[in-house]
């Protein structure tokens, strides 16, 4: 049967009914391909040695490895310890170390390279250390990984022998606690120690230079010494004012006395013994007060003292009156003018009198500018003992800053031996039960769709191949010919 076809260049469907003539056309070589890559993935998969893989979770805790203690300071002084870290550093800081060559080396040591990859020791290659391509399989098959918004950290191994995989995964997780606490050991005992040691002679030396400084000067309460001191000058300035008013008034009176024994000169008679003596008599009483002074001034001062001088200068004064007055007692007429000898008598108490207070306000002058001269040197003494307590006090707060920094690295020493970690496992690793390679499923349904793929490839490129001309577009597209009539083919 013929049927006339009228070329229609506008036609549009003529693309889509090539791919299903050529789909159809090629019907057996796509199916044949399908079939062919889905077998040989599924036989595959089935002879594919298992994988199974081991999980262990831990909960990473931040403690004393995170904090940051600074190397001088104390707390108080506006330097406190703290976080070294925010989370998300800690945690790939945490991986790092998981991950690292020398945690992979210490488990495949440990665990044995024969026994965790035999297939390595049977055929090892010659270009690379079986160590190094067991390395490169180990880091392959190892994964870890921190769950978002927590502080837990997994780590997974996979391995064709889930004993050895979970086996594996325990052996790593507790290196790794070693190896965390090595990473963050601190090794500054050592100098602290010396440190220690040092401040703790200096301390020592300060304080011997303080307690010789304080024998040496008798410095026991410098404040309470200044205030005494004060005190003492005090009465001491008042003393000399008084003592100066009584020495104006007494030289005003023996003034006086004088100017009556020149008007009564003239009717001058002699001195009587029993006058004379009573005059002696309290002389002796006074020397006798003033030797009682003394006695008692000797027992408080020594020697060199103004107060026990001037005493003693009052005793000659009047030991040497004495003399003069049994002198003149032998040679003199035991009778004479009554009021005269009043006068005279007078006059004598009086610059007795004037010559004690004389020596007195000598006295209260030295004493003044010893006491002042005192002051000075209690200054000089106090500018000096600040200086040592200052030395003293900084060797002992460099001390105790040491030593509380050295009881901190030693606590956290002993911590380290015992392996004490702010690392804690939430999980150890199982033995996994199922494989999770292969996943049948999964390879054959992407079998399939290569297979599909492959298939449909294989078609379109031997239809390109191919010579012949199965469609009219095919015709006008390869010949530039219009087609007029087309006649189905019926095979």
């Amino acid at each position: 049967m013929e049927t006339r076809h009228l070329h229609q260049p506008e036609y549009t469907g003529a693309g889509l009914r090539d791919i299903f003539s050529t789909l159809f056309k090629h019907k057996w070589k796509i199916i044949g391909t399908f079939v062919f890559i889905v077998t040989a993935v599924t036989i595959g998969s089935f002879l594919m040695a298992p994988k199974y893989e081991a999980k262990s979770s831990m909960l990473l805790k931040f403690g004393r490895e995170y904090i940051y203690r600074p190397e001088v300071g104390e707390k108080g002084q506006g330097i406190s310890p703290m976080i070294s870290f925010n989370q998300t550093e800690i945690m790939n800081s945490e991986i790092e170390i998981l991950m690292s060559r020398d945690l992979a080396e210490t488990v495949i040591s440990h665990v044995g390279l024969e026994t965790l990859y035999p297939e390595i020791m049977k055929n090892p290659p010659e270009d690379v250390a079986p160590m190094e391509l067991a390395l490169a399989i180990f880091k392959k098959d190892l994964s870890s990984e921190g769950l978002k918004k927590s502080n837990v950290l997994e780590v997974t191994f996979q391995h064709r022998d889930p004993v050895k995989a979970a086996d594996t995964v325990n052996l790593l997780v507790d290196f790794f606690r070693e190896k965390h606490l090595q990473v963050y050991e601190d090794t500054r005992s050592g100098f602290l120690d010396k440190q220690v040691v040092f401040y703790e002679q200096k301390l020592k030396e300060s304080e011997d230079q303080l307690e010789a400084f304080k024998q040496a000067h008798n410095v026991f309460s410098l404040e309470e010494q200044r205030n005494l001191l004060l005190t003492q000058l005090t009465e001491l300035d008042t003393l000399e004012k008084d003592n100066m008013n009584r020495i104006e008034a007494l030289r005003t009176k023996l003034a006086s006395l004088k100017t009556e024994m020149e008007n009564i000169y003239q009717n001058i008679d002699r001195y009587t013994e029993t006058d004379r003596y009573r005059i002696i008599d309290d002389a002796k009483s006074t020397l006798l007060g003033l030797q009682l002074k003394e006695q008692k001034l000797s027992e408080k001062y020594t020697d060199n003292n103004r107060l026990l001088i001037n005493v003693r200068n009052e005793i000659t004064i009047i030991k040497n009156f004495l003399k003069e007055q049994e002198a003149q007692i032998k040679s003199n007429v035991k009778s004479g003018n009554i009021v005269y000898q009043e006068v005279e008598k007078e006059m004598i108490k009086t610059a007795t009198e004037l010559q004690s207070l004389e020596a007195k306000k000598s006295s209260l002058a030295g004493q003044i500018q010893e006491v002042q001269g005192t002051l000075r040197n209690l200054d000089l003494t106090d500018k000096e003992l600040q200086k040592l307590n200052r030395g003293k006090e900084l060797n002992e707060k460099n001390y105790k800053i040491y030593l509380n920094k050295f009881e901190e690295a030693r606590i956290t020493e002993d911590m380290n031996r015992s392996k004490i970690a702010n690392i804690s496992i939430i999980q150890k690793a199982t033995v996994p039960v199922t494989p999770i390679k292969p996943k049948m499923t999964l390879n054959i349904f992407i079998g399939a769709v290569l297979g599909l793929i492959a298939g449909l490839g294989f078609a379109f490129t031997s239809e390109r191949a191919s010579q012949g001309l199965s469609t009219p577009e095919m015709v006008e597209k390869k010949l530039d010919l219009q087609v007029l009539t087309s006649v189905p083919h019926k095979g």
